[in-house]
């Protein structure tokens, strides 16, 4: 039974708990970016390029026939070097990259925000200042 009360408190700590949430919020995250550069940016390099689709870019490595597609070649079991594809998840990485760069450029600049020091109060008599003012007012009396 310590086994499992030792594993209870490592999964329950903050940390575990905070690095889960962080896993399946960047899932999501993962899932808007493919969906932005297969949805959204690829259609207009692939405009710019003359309608070239760089998910079907590949190179035949085992025969002489030629396919089509990606699908048809990858259905019939030729060896590819898909390299369109490859391009595209390159500019998947580099958008997330970017996009988690800009995070926690923000995240630090609120930090620092945070940490610094809250404006000092006018200074007012030093001690010295103020013992000679009562030992001036117990002169007068």
């Amino acid at each position: 039974m310590g086994f499992l009360k030792e594993f209870k408190e490592f999964a329950m700590k903050g940390n575990v708990m905070d690095m889960a949430v962080g896993v399946i919020i960047g899932g999501a995250f993962g899932k808007i970016v493919s969906s932005l550069v297969a949805d959204v940016l690829m259609p207009i390099i692939s405009l710019c390029t003359g309608g070239i689709d760089f998910t079907n870019l590949f190179v035949n490595l085992s025969d002489d026939k030629e396919y089509a597609t990606l699908a048809a070649a990858q259905e019939a079991g030729a060896n590819v070097f898909a390299w369109g594809q490859f391009c595209q998840n390159i500019i998947d990485f580099i958008i997330i990259a970017f996009c988690i760069f800009l995070m926690i450029k923000t995240m630090n600049k609120l930090n620092r925000k945070k940490e610094e020091p809250a404006p000092e109060a006018p200074a007012g008599p030093t001690q010295e200042e103020l013992l000679e003012e009562i030992r001036d007012l117990l002169k007068l009396k």
